[in-house]
């Protein structure tokens, strides 16, 4: 099933090998998850390496969802906070309608999940909006680079999900402008979660005084180095664990990759740049740059680890 045209690409109904529902969009030619499904991804990549169980009984935890798509990432995230009793609010942000619309239709995809979790949906198609006793959500439906600005200054978020298309395919919200707007309003000790690996939006999330750390690669992936980044706002005085069992500190091939051309972050100063523009502009950047290209660290890793899988 191709839904009909529209600006944002068609859309492809996709039907992933553990028998979930996703999508995929052909305008920017990538599904929305990976082929490991997007139950697990959501599990592995985002809830996983939140770690709740840190957090008191009695705390409400914010998050902002960023790229809000299906809504896998919060769904999951707001199963396993009923297990642990703690109240979420969650504000999404997504430009694109037809996803939610779609699978709040589909009773096989809306009957997979709880009673709180199915009503969220419904509740989203209807409102763009929930709220129950256990926590409340609403979506800002729009580019995140303007819907974020109407966002409360006051609110601080405990977990930020930084999950668009990738960055040569959607740079505007991989920008170190927006990726600074978006630590900014993270609490001390709080967390930015991104699948992406790459060493432009490590090396932002780095200039943006964030700790940085590596999501451990997923068993059910390719064989891969880090299945994601983990940015932490430093608390005062207090260090940040270099290990856990999901992320771990990054090692010296994934230091020197910072060290690259391929760390020259996306830039776009106005927030209201195109692709094009802004992918442009890098490109010129990375040609006038005197540091080591990305082929140059390929070779040297490969040569330094035989099992290097770039």
């Amino acid at each position: 099933m191709v839904t009909p045209k529209c600006p944002l690409g068609d859309l492809s109904f996709k039907q992933n090998r553990d028998g979930s529902i996703s999508f995929r969009n052909n305008f920017y030619n990538e599904n929305f998850n990976s082929s490991i499904g997007p139950r697990k991804e959501a599990l592995k990549k985002f809830v996983v390496p939140s770690e709740i169980e840190r957090f008191e009984q009695d705390h409400e935890i914010k998050i902002l969802d960023v790229c809000f798509g299906v809504g896998y990432n919060s769904a999951c995230l707001i199963e396993a906070m009923n297990i642990q009793s703690i109240k979420v609010h969650i504000w999404g942000l997504e430009i694109d309608r037809r996803p939610v619309d779609i699978v709040a239709n589909n009773l096989e995809f809306i009957n997979s999940w709880s009673n709180d979790v199915q009503q969220i949906y419904k509740s989203i198609k209807r409102e763009s909006k929930w709220s129950n006793s256990k926590g409340s959500g609403k979506i800002l439906w729009g580019d995140a680079r303007e819907e974020i600005k109407k966002i409360q200054k006051d609110i601080y978020f405990d977990l930020i999900f930084l999950d668009p298309f990738s960055p040569t395919k959607c740079p505007m919200l991989w920008s170190e402008e927006f990726i600074k707007r978006l630590t900014m309003r993270l609490v001390k000790g709080g967390r930015l979660i991104t699948y992406s690996t790459a060493a432009a939006i490590r090396a932002s999330l780095r200039r943006s005084g964030m700790e940085i750390r590596s999501i451990k690669p997923i068993r059910e992936e390719r064989k891969s180095w880090s299945t994601g980044t983990i940015a932490i706002s430093p608390k005062n005085n207090l260090q940040i664990k270099n290990h856990s069992k999901s992320w771990k500190k990054l090692n010296m091939m994934e230091e020197d990759h910072l060290l690259s051309k391929a760390a020259i972050p996306y830039r776009d100063p106005s927030g209201t740049a195109t692709s094009v523009e802004i992918l442009k502009r890098r490109q010129q950047e990375q040609m006038k740059s005197q540091l080591k290209s990305s082929k140059e660290w390929k070779q040297r890793w490969r040569e330094a680890l035989p099992s290097f899988n770039d």
